[in-house]
């Protein structure tokens, strides 16, 4: 997803539904949610302004999309599998 996409995706209610938002249930934003902000911010800057911190962020991002890609489901078009995977980036209808 461009950064425009994925800015976008994240202001929806549907990316604010999914993912695990702690032990308890009570964070107000979902771990995935607040990947995809930093990743929208990453795809803002220059290779040279990128940190190893931001390395770090984005080897787990590629992590994640490849453990949970693999776990397709049939219904891809409205799935939290799908909204959970775009939270990160990834759009798998793409």
């Amino acid at each position: 997803m461009t950064a425009s996409e994925l800015r976008t995706w994240l202001q929806t209610e549907e990316s604010k539904s999914v993912g695990w938002k702690g032990q308890d249930g009570a964070a107000r934003e979902s771990v995935g949610h607040a990947s995809g902000r930093r990743i929208v911010t990453l795809l803002g800057r220059r290779k040279a302004e990128l940190t190893d911190d931001d390395y770090a962020h984005m080897r787990k991002v590629v992590g994640y999309v490849r453990r949970h890609s693999a776990q397709e489901p049939s219904n891809k078009v409205t799935s939290r599998w799908r909204y959970s995977l775009m939270n990160w980036g990834h759009d798998p209808l793409k």
